[in-house]
């Protein structure tokens, strides 16, 4: 009996509820050890008690570039059954915000802090040397998956991650910063580490290693995921854990890829546009109660074409782009409901704590005027409508839109319908549209559903504070010896219970590429900055000066929509809020305002790259991050390969990018070919006919002017001239997101039509060396 009360005593001495310190202390074993085990003592190690009995399972949905207004749950033209059944189970908040940006948003919603404080000013592409705007998630803001890890939660992600330095991306790492790493401290992950992929050839990483797609027909890599994620949540749920999921498919950003009949679910309902669109919407938005009754529609802003402006032979081209958009929004959706299926299946759904958030930022108008290749406008690169048009007759017409050799992005026109009733879009902070997205929480066992929306003022940082709360845990001070940063976000645990519970989060400063704003005490000043995204750039980015900037002040407790502007009567308020952001924002490491344009307009040789100018390669080298890699495709360089040549000779020798952008030198029976596809336009050398045996490959390439311009590109062999070819455009960096610098094989997406069928069409002999030497211009 005394033992009895010895064990109880000691291990209820340690139980380690709320600590301020992580990770949290071992348990003390309690036998005691002599030389002899019939001298010993034995007692069973009994853990430490780290959490109350019976706490929730957690999920975490998020979509990616989904315009808020699209959800028939709450007035849209999109069928989104998981959203509606999350929000019939539990309730919704219709003035909940994002960061107007896909890293930031992350950043923010992982740590419960703002998003400059977590080195995440903007996504990882542009990532620059200023403090809030370096990509390197600091020690000082852990994740909730490293913090509830420690409180012996299973953690997993599942999906688009994207807040790792680009250029550590690589099969060597460092691997720190990726999710499964020391510094953020999920369990596991499947998914890919750009900002965005195809759904048919994705970028696949499991943990630390890149992988191959499974070799499945009709793939799709949001199916994908979610069968991950559904296997994982049943080896967590065998084992007796709670668990974490973060569900963060790359859908629907761009490249938009969806099955043909999912697309065709929408065929005619967007012919009326996007003005009509909008109307529909917002009287629905209005029937449904998801808005007030007062609320205004904004007017189109300026700069934004209507749609009776667009020819008539093009709009069947921009509304198949939207069916194809909305096909791929219900199939994320749809997937979505999969894992509440698995719940249910396992009889835990009741104690699951689900959290919808619908976009990790607006509608994106990346897609500018409607393309079919959605990086091209990041280098410079733009086709007409009939230009693109008579590209898809290639193809089989408007049907192949949404297929694997498309890589379409919307026109703009249907993100400002998505962001109905606000004016905004992603990547403006300035008005709703970009930052305001739907969020629906459900808890069955612990918050009784109410179709009444929360209209609390609440940010994606409030999410780790939240779940800290439900779990009577607090955010830990100190984490393996680091200091932590305060929590920015609250809890909205005050939420739960009444819809008409007093707002309690009082300020929250908003900046993204120097669009500024500052909510406080039901206002929200704002300016649009340097670049409005209907209109483009309001002054020269060399000479802009923030301060210079014209802001705007809304009352939104009477202005649900940034409707009025009340800058005039308000003069004396906006320049107290302009003041006030700016502290706050210096608190932040904001500054400078707009930072994040350093390397995204004024210096863009200065965006993240592997700095070397001499790579030393080898046959094995494959899968490498395009953006980590050599940039042959925008930079002078010279490639000497020294490769062995056998009977019918084939494969990719190297190649860069993906079908709708990238290089590829390759054999086929033994005729080597070498081809530069700028965006679909092709430029071709058939070089010839290869001698067996061992042979000496240069390829030159040699701009003809600044970034850009057109490039020479010359093969010798053996060192003898043997072609050259002009290509007329370059870029001015990579061509994709996410795909590949490969040596001996085409990983991803396929360069070459030639050898679509056979990718990755590896090369069949020997490749004994390979090196690529930068050439100054």
């Amino acid at each position: 009996m005394r033992s009895c009360i010895f064990i109880s005593t000691l291990f209820c001495s340690h139980i380690a509820l709320a600590q301020s310190s992580l990770p949290l202390p071992d348990a003390k074993n309690a036998s005691i050890a002599k030389k002899t085990i019939q001298a010993s003592k034995h007692r069973p190690l009994v853990p430490v008690k780290k959490l109350e009995n019976d706490v929730p399972n957690i999920v975490i949905m998020m979509l990616d570039d989904s315009a808020p207004a699209l959800p028939d749950t709450f007035g849209g033209p999109v069928h989104t059954p998981t959203l509606s059944r999350v929000a019939k189970d539990g309730i919704t908040y219709n003035r909940f915000h994002n960061t107007a940006m896909c890293s930031p948003t992350r950043a923010a919603l992982l740590t419960g802090r703002n998003h400059h404080r977590v080195s995440s000013g903007i996504v990882m592409d542009f990532a620059n040397g200023w403090d809030g705007y370096t990509g390197m998630w600091p020690r000082s803001t852990s994740s909730i998956a490293r913090v509830l890890g420690e409180y012996g939660y299973a953690t997993g992600a599942f999906g688009k991650w994207h807040n790792t330095p680009l250029t550590e991306t690589t099969q060597v790492g460092p691997f720190d910063r990726w999710p499964t790493g020391k510094h953020v401290g999920f369990d596991y992950f499947y998914g890919f580490l750009a900002g965005a992929t195809s759904q048919f050839n994705p970028s696949l990483v499991e943990n630390t290693s890149f992988k191959d797609k499974p070799q499945k027909k009709d793939y799709h890599l949001t199916e994908d995921i979610t069968n991950r994620a559904i296997s994982w949540i049943r080896n967590s749920h065998a084992q007796k854990k709670p668990f974490l999921v973060y569900w963060v498919p790359g859908a629907p950003h761009s490249p938009h890829h969806i099955f043909k009949n999912w697309a065709d679910k929408y065929k005619g309902k967007f012919d009326g546009g996007w003005d009509k669109m909008r109307e529909t919407i917002y009287a629905k938005q209005k029937e449904l109660g998801w808005i007030p009754s007062e609320a205004k529609l904004t007017s189109r802003p300026e700069g934004l074409v209507g749609w009776d402006e667009i020819p008539e032979n093009q709009k069947p081209f921009q509304t198949r782009l939207m069916e194809v958009y909305a096909g791929m929004t219900e199939h994320t959706d749809n997937q979505g409901g999969r894992i509440l299926d698995e719940l249910e299946r396992l009889g835990i759904r009741d104690n699951t704590l689900i959290i919808y958030i619908w976009g990790d930022n607006g509608g994106s108008a990346e897609g500018q005027s409607g393309t079919i290749t959605d990086y091209a406008s990041h280098v410079g690169a733009k086709m007409t409508a009939e230009q693109q048009m008579k590209y898809l007759e290639k193809l089989g017409g408007l049907d192949a839109i949404g297929t694997e050799k498309i890589d379409s992005a919307y026109h703009y026109g249907w993100a400002w319908a998505g962001s109905t009733p606000y004016k905004g879009a992603k990547g403006n902070v300035a008005h709703f549209g970009g930052t305001r997205t739907p969020l629906a929480i459900s808890w069955p066992k612990g918050i009784k559903p109410d179709k009444t929306p929360r209209t609390q003022f609440h940010h994606v940082n409030d999410i780790a504070p939240t779940i800290y709360d439900l779990l009577k845990i607090k955010a830990p001070a100190t984490v393996d010896g680091v200091k932590q940063a305060p929590m920015d976000g609250i809890s909205m645990r005050y939420t739960f219970a009444s819809a008409k519970e007093p707002e309690k989060k009082k300020q929250q400063y908003f900046e993204m590429v120097g669009s500024q704003a500052y909510y406080q005490n039901g206002w929200m000043a704002s300016t649009v900055g340097l670049k409005d995204i209907w209109k483009g750039m309001l002054a020269d980015p060399f000479k802009w000066n923030p301060e210079n900037d014209t802001w705007e002040i809304y009352d939104l407790r009477n202005d649900f929509t940034q409707s009025d502007d009340l800058a005039a009567s308000q003069s004396k308020r906006v320049g107290q809020m302009k003041k006030d952001f700016y502290k706050v924002a210096e608190q932040n490491k904001v500054f400078p305002v707009g930072g994040a344009i350093w390397n995204y307009l004024l210096h863009p040789e200065e965006r993240p790259h592997n700095p070397a100018k001499i790579y030393e390669y080898n046959q094995g080298v494959q899968r490498l991050a395009e953006i980590a890699g050599p940039w042959i495709g925008s930079r002078s360089n010279v490639i000497d390969i020294d490769l062995e040549v056998g009977k019918d000779a084939s494969g990719v020798i190297y190649a860069t990018g993906g079908y709708s952008g990238g290089i590829a030198l390759w054999m086929d029976k033994g005729i080597l070919f070498y081809e530069y596809n700028f965006f679909r336009d092709r430029s071709r050398l058939k070089v010839g006919k290869l001698s067996e045996g061992k042979v000496r490959l240069q390829v030159s390439s040699k701009l003809q002017g600044g970034t850009g311009s057109s490039m020479l590109v010359t093969v010798k062999i053996n060192d003898k001239e043997t072609g050259k070819i002009g290509v007329p455009q370059t870029g001015s960096s990579v061509f994709t997101y996410s795909d590949s610098f490969d040596v001996g094989r085409d990983s991803y997406s396929p360069v070459i039509e030639d050898y679509y069928a056979r990718a990755p069409f590896e090369y069949n002999n020997v490749i004994n060396s390979f090196v690529v030497k930068y050439v100054e211009e």
